[in-house]
C-alpha cells in the first residue's frame, strides 16, 4: 500500500496487484446489518447489459469485473466520487470496497462537494448537534468501524464515539481505529472500553488526525501506554475531560504530558492504573494550575506527597475526590489542608482512606473555606471529637454525609446539629453503627435550625429519644428519610412530629416495620397540603385506614408508595374516588390482598399515573394485567 498512499495523482498511473491475494473470495462480500452508516440509493430497473467486445471477439460478462481492477484503480475512482452519498453507496457493495474508501482520509479527496461539508461540520460543531455514534458487544467491529467511517462522512462528520467491548476476545483492533482516524477527523469525543486489541498504533492515528478531541475515556485497555496518551496529549490540545481506568501500562508519563500540553484540561479521573504514582500526580497538578477544577484519584499507589502536591498546587480545583488510597495517612491529610490552596474546593468526596483522622479532617475543614458539600464513607477512624471539630471549622458546609463511619456516634451526630453554621442545610447518616439511642433525656437547647434535608438510613440503633431530641434542634425540616429505622414507633414519630414546624414535604419511613396507621393520620392532617411523596414500603401494620386519610388529606401528593403494606381493595379504592388526589407514581408490590376488584379503581386513578407498580401482587390474574397494559398505554406499568 505505500505505491498506493504515495501516488499524487499527477503522473502515468501503471497499476500493479491487488493488495488483496483472491479479489473475487466470496469472504470479501460485505453483509451489513440495517444500521450500519452506509448510504444505499434508490433502486433502479435493470437494464440489458450487451455482451463485452475486445479485439473483434465477445467475451461474456461472466468473464469480465470491475473487480479485476487492482486497489489503485479503485482507490483513484473512490477518491474522485461527487459526494459522500455515492462513496456510501460504493462501499456498501463488498468488504474490499468499504475497506479501501475507509482508508481514504480527507485530504485525499477530490471532489468538489467537501467544502460544503467541512461549512456543514462546523455548524453541527457550534450548536453541539454533531454525530454520535455507539457500538457495544458483539456489534463493536472493524467493519462497522469503516461503516461509521465513510457513512457519517457526508453528515459532518463523527463527532462522539464509543466502544465498549466484553471481556471475550476484542473484534475492534487498531486497524478499525485507524479507519475512523482518517474518516472522522471531525472527533470530540472518544470512549474505548473492555478493548484488549486496541493499542498505540490506533490511539497514535487519532492523535494525528483528530486535533479537534475534546474528551478521552480510556477504561480497562491493557495494551495501550503511555506513548499513545502522550501522543495524544501533544496532537490534542483542546482536551477538557480524560478519563483512565484499568490501564495497567498508563503511568506517569501519560500524567506529565497532559498537564504540560492540555491546559485546557477541566477534569481528570485516574482510577486502578499500578503505574501512576507521586510523581505523575505531582507533574499533573504543578504543570497544570490554571484550568483544572475536577480531580478524581481511586485504587492508587500514591502516598501522602500527592496529598501535599494537591494542597499546594490545587488553587483552582473546585470537585475532589480521594478513595481506596491506602499509603496515605493522616500527615497527608494535615499537609493538604495547610497547604492553602484549596481555597476553591467547593466538593470534596473520601472514600475508603484510613488516614482520615481527627486532627487530618479538621485541617482539611480550615484549608477549604468555601467548602460546600462534604462525602465522608468507610473511614473508620474518624471519631466524634474530629467531626465536631471539623464542623465548626468548615463555615461554609451546606450538605454533609457520613456513611459507614462507625466511630460516630449519637453525640457526635447531634453535636454537628448543635455547632454548624446556619449554612447546613443537608445531613446523612447512612449505616453507621456506632449510632445508638440515648439512656436518658438530655437538656440540649432549643435550635431555630437551618436543616432542610435530613437522612437517617439504616442505623438500627437510631430510636425514639433520639427522634424526640432531632424534633427539637431541626423544626425546619421539610424532606426526611429514616428508612430502615428498626428501633422506632408510633411514640417517637410522633413527638418529632409535634415539633415540625414547616410543611413537610418528602417522607421516607419504608423498612420503620413498627409504625401503624396513627403516625399516617397524624402526618397527612398536619402535613397533608405540602406533601408531594410517601414512602411506607415494608410497614406492615399500614391498612387502608392510612390510605383513606392520604385520599382526605393530600391534594399535592403525587408518589405513593405501599408496597408490602396490609393494604386491600378498599383502600385502593378510597385512593381511586379522591376528590383532589392526583397522583403520578403509584406502588402497590407485594400487597397480596389487592385482587382483581381493584381493575376499575386503578385505571380511575391511571388518568394521571405515569408509572404503576403491581409486582408480586398474587390476587391480581394475568388477564387484568393484561387489561391494565391496554387501557394504562401512557403509563409505565411493573407487573
Amino acid at each position: 500500500m505505500s505505491k498506493l498512499f504515495a501516488y499524487s495523482g499527477s503522473e502515468d498511473f501503471c497499476p500493479g496487484g491487488s493488495i488483496y491475494p483472491n479479489p473475487k473470495d466470496s469472504s470479501l462480500f460485505l453483509s451489513l446489518p440495517y444500521h450500519v452508516d452506509v448510504y444505499f440509493p434508490p433502486r433502479k430497473k435493470s437494464r440489458i447489459i450487451a455482451p463485452f467486445v475486445f479485439g473483434g471477439g465477445v467475451e461474456s460478462k461472466a468473464n469480465v469485473s470491475i473487480e479485476i481492477l487492482p486497489d489503485e484503480c479503485l482507490f483513484e475512482i473512490f477518491r474522485r466520487l461527487s459526494g459522500g452519498k455515492e462513496r456510501s453507496a460504493c462501499a456498501s457493495v463488498s468488504k474490499r470496497w468499504l475497506m479501501l474508501l475507509s482508508n481514504i482520509s480527507s485530504h485525499e479527496l477530490k471532489s468538489k462537494d467537501e467544502v460544503t461539508l467541512k461549512e456543514v461540520e462546523d455548524i453541527e460543531i457550534e450548536s453541539d448537534g454533531y454525530l454520535s455514534r455507539s457500538l457495544e458487544g458483539k456489534k463493536a467491529t472493524d467493519l462497522r468501524l469503516a461503516a461509521i467511517s465513510v457513512g457519517t462522512a457526508s453528515r459532518g462528520g463523527l463527532g462522539k464515539l464509543v466502544i465498549r467491548g466484553t471481556n471475550h476476545v476484542s473484534k475492534v483492533t487498531d486497524l478499525g481505529l485507524k479507519t475512523i482516524a482518517r474518516g472522522c477527523q471531525s472527533l470530540r469525543a472518544l470512549s474505548l472500553w473492555n478493548l484488549s486489541s486496541i493499542g498505540d498504533e490506533g490511539l497514535c492515528e487519532i492523535a494525528k488526525a483528530s486535533h479537534h478531541l475534546e474528551k478521552l475515556d480510556l477504561c480497562r485497555c491493557p495494551a495501550v501506554s503511555d506513548k499513545a496518551v502522550v501522543e495524544i496529549a501533544r496532537s490534542c490540545p483542546k482536551l477538557t475531560d480524560i478519563t483512565i481506568e484499568s490501564c495497567a501500562k498508563i503511568g506517569n508519563g501519560s500524567l506529565r504530558a497532559i498537564g504540560q500540553f492540555c491546559p485546557k484540561l477541566k477534569s481528570i479521573v485516574i482510577k486502578d492504573c499500578p503505574l501512576v504514582g507521586d510523581q505523575g500526580i505531582a507533574s499533573l497538578l504543578s504543570l497544570n494550575t490554571c484550568a483544572l477544577n475536577k480531580v478524581k484519584l481511586q485504587a492508587l499507589k500514591v502516598s501522602d506527597v500527592s496529598l501535599a502536591v494537591i494542597g499546594h498546587y490545587g488553587k483552582a480545583v473546585t470537585d475532589l475526590v480521594l478513595t481506596d488510597l491506602k499509603n496515605v495517612s493522616e500527615k497527608g491529610f494535615w499537609v493538604m489542608g495547610n497547604g492553602h490552596g484549596l481555597q476553591k474546593l467547593k466538593s470534596f468526596t473520601v472514600s475508603s482512606c484510613n488516614g482520615v483522622t481527627d486532627m487530618g479532617l479538621e485541617s482539611v475543614g480550615k484549608g477549604s473555606p468555601n467548602l460546600k458539600h462534604f462525602c465522608l464513607r468507610k473511614c473508620s477512624f474518624l471519631s466524634d471529637n474530629g467531626l465536631v471539630s471539623f464542623a465548626k471549622a468548615a463555615r461554609s458546609l451546606e450538605c454533609l454525609q457520613l456513611e459507614e463511619c462507625h466511630r460516630i456516634t449519637q453525640f457526635g451526630f447531634f453535636g454537628v446539629l448543635l455547632n454548624c453554621s446556619t449554612s447546613l442545610k443537608a445531613l446523612s447518616l447512612i449505616s453507621c453503627l456506632g449510632i445508638k439511642d440515648m439512656n436518658s433525656e438530655l437538656a440540649m437547647p432549643a435550635s431555630s435550625g437551618s436543616l432542610r434535608s435530613l437522612t437517617i438510613r439504616n442505623c438500627h440503633g437510631f430510636g425514639n429519644r433520639n427522634l424526640a431530641l432531632l424534633g427539637k434542634l431541626c423544626p425546619q425540616l421539610q424532606n426526611v428519610d429514616f428508612s430502615g429505622l428498626v428501633g422506632i414507633d408510633d411514640c417517637g414519630l410522633l413527638a418529632w412530629l409535634q415539633n415540625c414546624q414547616s410543611g413537610l414535604m418528602k417522607i421516607n419511613v419504608s423498612g420503620c416495620v413498627n409504625l401503624t396507621d396513627k403516625v399516617v393520620s397524624s402526618m397527612t392532617e398536619h402535613h397533608g397540603w405540602t406533601l408531594k411523596m410517601l414512602n411506607l414500603d415494608g410497614c406492615r401494620k399500614i391498612t387502608d385506614a392510612s390510605l383513606t386519610s392520604i385520599a382526605n388529606n393530600c391534594p399535592s401528593l403525587s408518589n405513593l408508595d405501599v408496597s408490602k403494606c396490609s393494604i386491600t381493595d378498599s383502600g385502593v379504592a378510597a385512593l381511586a374516588h379522591a376528590k383532589q388526589l392526583s397522583l403520578q407514581i403509584f406502588s402497590i408490590s407485594g400487597c397480596s390482598f389487592v385482587s382483581d376488584k381493584s381493575l376499575a379503581d386503578l385505571i380511575n386513578l391511571g388518568d394521571t399515573l405515569v408509572g404503576l407498580n403491581i409486582q408480586h401482587c398474587n390476587a391480581i390474574s394475568s388477564s387484568t394485567v393484561d387489561l391494565l397494559v391496554e387501557q394504562l398505554w401512557r403509563c409505565d406499568i411493573l407487573s
